[in-house]
């Protein structure tokens, strides 16, 4: 089961877990285009599907 958010560029989305705090931005950019910027303390590993190997896609 899937947490599913609709956010707008600008707006964020907080993920906390044992004591330890992530910021999920909704960015734009020039061309339209949306983007994420997260802010994470090191201690969160933040990979892109594609490149966790232990993904099954």
């Amino acid at each position: 089961m899937a947490l599913v958010l609709g956010r707008k560029p600008g707006e964020k989305i907080i993920v906390e877990h044992l004591g330890e705090r992530m910021e999920i931005e909704v960015i734009k950019t020039e061309d339209g285009m949306l983007r994420l910027s997260i802010e994470a303390n090191r201690n969160f590993q933040i990979l892109r599907e594609e490149l966790d190997s232990g993904s099954d896609s």
